[in-house]
């Protein structure tokens, strides 16, 4: 026979939990019982792939300390971990003992969680140790106590071995009917394997590095997608047009990530843009969607970005500067 006894708490010299199931594994160990102690907290960094230390076990022990309210986050990891990993095959008719020990308050409560938690997960909780705990001294020296530590010991021992039936609880139904893994079925194995890996920083790191860049380029493709070389800018160029008398030009706007250039055409009929080829232009201007971007929503002026090198232009510079009277995208 083999039990693990998986230790919640902080491991502090004067945690009372400690004593406790050291008293139990020595009633174990003179029993023939095979014991392995998991420290979680010595674990913080693998608690996904503890569930698999399951696999081997005839019983558990839960033990855990309410230091100030509840049994803990270790503990609480520990069996989140047994729902998401854990085969649930295995944990199955697992028998649990919980030990909840407290110097606040809160005892009886952390081993109505364990034994109510383990019983969704499927398993079979039997009789916890619990109490409360003033002076630790004192307690370690009480005979009855520990004698009475010995008993529950013993009686878990009795409970795996004769395989114990337990009458059935409404945890039980509600799990059946009820709480149900959400997403897909996983074997033993993909369990594991997907425990293990939850539990390795670097890789899940790696992972989500990987989702940001995957969900970057999804949005520029979306984004291109959405405003096609056909129509991008031209709106915006349409809605800013203000109209001078005898005014005639057409402009080339070579951007950077269009297949076509830009042309803005201004004649006797009013504005036309599109997107074409067309060589016998009065001005010919080079940028970067980035600058054009700023122009249209008027963070910069067409004068600006050509002073500042951002723009590069041939043609009229007369005409250059007046596509900022004709766009006032500032105002």
């Amino acid at each position: 026979m083999k039990i693990n006894i998986y230790y919640g708490g902080r491991g502090l010299i004067d945690d009372p939990t400690l004593y406790v199931i050291n008293k139990m594994q020595e009633v174990f160990e003179e029993l023939n019982v095979k014991v392995e102690r998991i420290n979680i907290y010595e674990q913080k960094n693998n608690i996904a792939t503890l569930p698999q230390t399951l696999k081997e076990a005839d019983g558990i022990i839960l033990a855990t300390t309410v230091e100030w309210y509840g049994i803990g986050g270790y503990m609480q990891q520990f069996l989140d971990a047994c729902w998401l990993y854990g085969d649930k095959n295995k944990i199955n008719g697992l028998y649990m003992q919980p030990v909840v020990m407290s110097t606040t308050y809160g005892e009886k409560e952390g081993v109505l969680t364990l034994s109510n938690a383990w019983e969704i997960l499927g398993g079979i909780p039997v009789s916890g140790v619990y109490g409360y705990v003033d002076d630790l001294i004192s307690f370690e020296m009480n005979e009855k106590f520990s004698k009475l530590i010995e008993k529950k010991a013993e009686n878990t021992y009795r409970a795996i071995s004769q395989h114990l039936v337990e009458l059935p609880t409404s945890n039980q139904a509600v799990k059946k009917s009820v709480l149900r893994t959400k997403g897909i079925e996983l074997t033993p194995q993909e369990s594991e394997q997907l425990s293990r890996y939850a539990s390795d920083d670097a890789y899940v790191k790696k992972q989500k590095e990987d989702i940001q860049e995957l969900t970057s380029i999804f949005k520029d493709m979306m984004s291109k997608q959405e405003t096609p070389d056909g129509t991008e800018y031209i709106q915006e160029l349409m809605e800013a047009y203000t109209p001078e008398t005898e005014f005639h030009a057409v402009y080339k706007f070579v951007i950077s990530d269009k297949k076509k250039p830009l042309i803005v055409d201004i004649g006797e009929d009013g504005l036309e843009c599109y997107y074409g080829n067309l060589e016998n232009v009065d001005v010919a201007a080079k940028t970067t969607p980035e600058v054009f971007d700023n122009i249209i929503h008027g963070r910069i002026t067409f004068q600006r970005a050509f002073m500042a090198g951002d723009m590069t232009a041939k043609g009229n510079f007369k005409l250059l500067r007046m596509l900022d009277v004709i766009f006032p995208f500032g105002e």
